[in-house]
């Protein structure tokens, strides 16, 4: 971020251009007016009342905030200019103006006692297309509120997909109208032995009206041919018999997890065990009559096919099934995702997009696996666990998460990585974007989600949209903190981690 003062501006994820004017700012009180584009002079006035109390108006009278979309810049650009005559936010298109207007929110301060906007001219747009947040809703199952909250705090710093785990070995969260023993039998099931639940097909179009507001796309993810327990308990013919390895037994007693037994739900963490039934018709039947229907009440782009930690699978009959799934998903109208150990798969079905969940320096053939993607017309999606997976604990003594990716995973850490590094020989043009993961096996409310995704998920939404000259770890931890009262007045139970100031300038 280019700025011209030695105080940055409070702003998450950077801009590409932010310099004080040298000018008065502008006053926020009950007599200026908020103009321009219908919905976004609703969602400012919404915003600027949780920030500050002031009910706006919205008639053209004196001096105001005038939002505005301006054709011609690049796809979720905008502009910002504020002094004390006035703000204007104008954004290349509706997503670009949305993102406007949440740089504004960040900008507001209290002094004394006035509200104020500095005096400023921002020029800013994304890095990366896909900025992504991913929820797991298979291990712990959360209600439409829950998503949409967490939605709302996404969209706030600038992501722009949510990614929705709803299939995995635990349960089964989504509704399908050819396959109602899905949830009928395989939905009750949680980690612990918590609530389970699903979505309807009305719960669901929720979601995606709700994120279609925000200029957010939801993903939807059936894990296959592992992680598929779950589709067992409704489908037995449908899966093998669970194959477990030492290793898995060593996990199971190091997390005192309970181990699985073929058709009884599943409530631990152990993963790798379970696989579809490769080459059975009933098996393709499935798969095509899931793939159908989910493509069908979706009307994003994409459609995550899962692929990952298929351990109890043959690699020939997993090479097979992934050939056919992704053809399956591209039938279907939707251009297919997944994990990328499916890059080992020779016949994806070309364009398929790769996320790697891997380390931020790959181990054993990650990377080549990643790159195959590429090779074959895909893009990939990088979601380095020891970088961006929100579920790991961000330090020893965290009462949530895991460790498993190289340890626990500090503010710092999650911020310092640069995603044009970490698959060598993968180029920028190749990137589709990043994204980060909230596994939930230990996850299990609304404030447990607050808790371990705050402040982290701020680190990944710079790497997600910020220039690489715009990212610098001392200027975040002093922008962060200055959206101490913003987050509280947004009532997020954000984790004040020790590397930041927090400061409460509304006290």
């Amino acid at each position: 971020m280019t700025v011209d003062s030695r105080e940055p501006l409070p702003l998450v994820p950077a801009p590409t251009v932010a310099r004080h004017l040298g000018a008065p700012g502008f006053t926020l009180n009950g007599r200026v007016a908020v103009t321009g584009d219908e919905a976004a002079v609703e969602t400012v006035r919404g915003f600027l009342a949780a920030r500050t109390g002031l009910l706006l108006g919205t008639a053209a009278e004196g001096v105001g905030i005038e939002l505005r979309i301006e054709p011609g810049g690049a796809p979720e650009s905008y502009t910002l200019i504020s002094d004390a005559g006035g703000v204007a936010v104008a954004g290349a298109d509706a997503a670009g103006l949305f993102y406007g207007i949440h740089t504004l929110i960040q900008l507001v301060r209290r002094d004394r006692d006035k509200w104020l906007i500095p005096a400023v001219r921002i020029e800013d747009a994304p890095r990366f297309a896909y900025r992504g947040v991913m929820l797991d809703v298979a291990r712990h199952f959360f209600p439409v509120e829950t998503v949409c909250a967490y939605i709302d705090r996404a969209a706030a710093l600038k992501f722009n997909h949510l990614h929705l785990h709803l299939s995995d070995d635990q349960g089964w969260r989504i509704d399908l109208p050819s396959r109602p023993e899905l949830t009928r039998r395989a939905a009750s099931s949680s980690v612990g032995g918590d609530p389970g639940g699903f979505y309807s097909a009305e719960d669901y179009a929720r979601i995606i009206a709700h994120a279609a507001a925000r200029h957010m796309t939801v993903v939807p993810e059936i894990d296959m041919p592992g992680h598929t327990h779950a589709a067992g308990i409704a489908y037995p013919d449908l899966v093998e018999t669970p194959v477990l390895t030492d290793q898995m037994r060593a996990d199971a007693a190091a997390f005192a997890s309970p181990l699985p037994a073929e058709g009884v739900p599943y409530t631990g963490i152990v993963v790798g065990f379970s696989s579809l039934r490769i080459g059975d018709p009933a098996t393709d039947d499935f798969v095509a009559d899931v793939v159908t229907d989910l493509a069908a009440m979706t009307p994003g782009p994409y459609l995550h096919i899962g692929g990952d930690e298929a351990l109890g699978t043959d690699a020939a009959d997993y090479a097979a099934f992934l050939a056919q799934a992704t053809r399956a998903v591209a039938a279907a109208g939707k251009t297919p995702i997944a994990w990328h150990e499916a890059g080992a798969a020779p016949s994806l079905h070309p364009g398929t997009i790769g996320q790697y969940w891997g380390f931020v320096s790959p181990t054993g053939d990650m990377d080549a696996k990643t790159r195959a993607f590429a090779e074959r017309g895909g893009r990939v999606i990088l979601s380095p666990a020891d970088a961006v997976y929100l579920d790991m604990k961000d330090a020893e003594d965290c009462p949530l998460g895991l460790t498993w990716a190289n340890g626990p995973t500090s503010l710092h850490r999650s911020y310092a990585w640069e995603p044009g590094s970490v698959i060598p020989g993968l180029p920028e043009e190749a990137i589709l974007g990043v994204e980060a993961p909230l596994w939930t096996e230990t996850i299990a409310t609304a404030a447990d989600i607050d808790r371990m995704a705050f402040p982290r998920i701020a680190a990944a939404a710079e790497a997600a949209w910020s220039a690489p000259h715009a990212r610098d770890w001392d200027l975040f931890r002093v922008r962060l903190g200055g959206l101490t009262a913003l987050w509280d007045a947004y009532g997020i139970g954000f984790h004040r981690s020790d590397d930041v100031d927090w400061r409460d300038d509304d006290a």
